[in-house]
This record gives C-alpha cells, structure tokens and sequence, in this order.
C-alpha cells in the first residue's frame, strides 16, 4: 500500500473515533428520566428511573462508614460481581433520593468510589440508609444498603 493511501486511512479512522464513541456514550438519566431526581423518597426514585421492579437482595455490596463525622463528604463504595448495565445509588437522607446513575460499559466492573452528602436533620435523628440497586445483563435488579449515622451538621461538615 502506498504511504500517501495508508495515512490517508489513518486520518480518516481518527476522524471516525469520535463518531463511534458517541455511539456509545453514556445516557442522561437527568434528561431520559426527570423524576427520578426530584423523587422524595428512595422508592419513588427507584420507580421513576426502572418502573415497578422487585430486586433480588444478593450480590451487591455497598459500603459506607458506620459514623460519618463530616456529612458534606461521605465516602460510598459500590462493588458487585453481577454482570450490570446499570448502577444507581440512592439514599434517604436529603430531600431527593438519586445520588447518581452509571451505566456500566459492556465487561465492566462495578467497582466505584464517590463522596455524598448527607445531612442530619431533627426529622431522621442523623440515621439514613445508602442504597444501590444494580440492572443486571439478565433483565434482573439487584440491591444493596447499608446504614449510617451522620453528625448533626451534616452537609456543612
């Protein structure tokens, strides 16, 4: 193959990356599923994003500290073995539930690491749940909680 035909192929196949991976980028859950993100309560949000579903309680584990001393930065880990599509992480703390949703790339790892906040008020006494409901390759939902006290303070931490 002539060198001049050969980068003039290389250019065109980088010209054509992007193309390609905005094929497969993420979606806006924010934009694809508004109520999710004004919903109240943790199973209104789930509602709004998946419908009516009854996740299976196995094979997700969420992490969160026992005592959150600074609630305007909670450290939450989502791990799970379940090949996924989707992972959404919720909480019942603040006055809209859906913290995030990630869509998980085909072979991926649910393995992710962010920092919430969370703030104690009078009406939940500082004690508040962090959920992750997992979309399964298999069709199926999966879910997983774990609960927490956070200082009285909270998101001013």
């Amino acid at each position: 193959m002539e060198r001049r035909k050969f980068l003039g192929l290389g250019v065109l196949a980088i010209a054509a990356l992007p193309a390609t991976l905005s094929a497969i980028t993420s979606i806006d859950f924010r934009a694809t599923k508004p109520d999710t993100w004004t919903a109240k309560t943790v199973d209104d949000a789930v509602k709004a994003l998946f419908g009516d579903i009854k996740p299976e309680e196995k094979g997700v584990k969420v992490n969160v500290p026992a005592v959150a001393s600074n609630g305007g930065a909670v450290p939450v880990t989502i791990k799970s073995d379940i090949p996924a599509k989707t992972v959404a992480v919720l909480q019942d703390m603040d006055p809209e539930s859906a913290v995030a949703v990630f869509q998980v790339p085909e072979d991926g790892i649910v393995d992710y690491s962010l920092k919430i906040k969370l703030k104690a008020t009078d009406e939940n006494g500082g004690k508040g749940t962090v959920t992750a409901i997992v979309e399964g390759t298999d069709g199926k939902f999966y879910i997983g909680s774990k609960g927490l006290d956070v200082a009285k303070g909270g998101c001013e931490g």
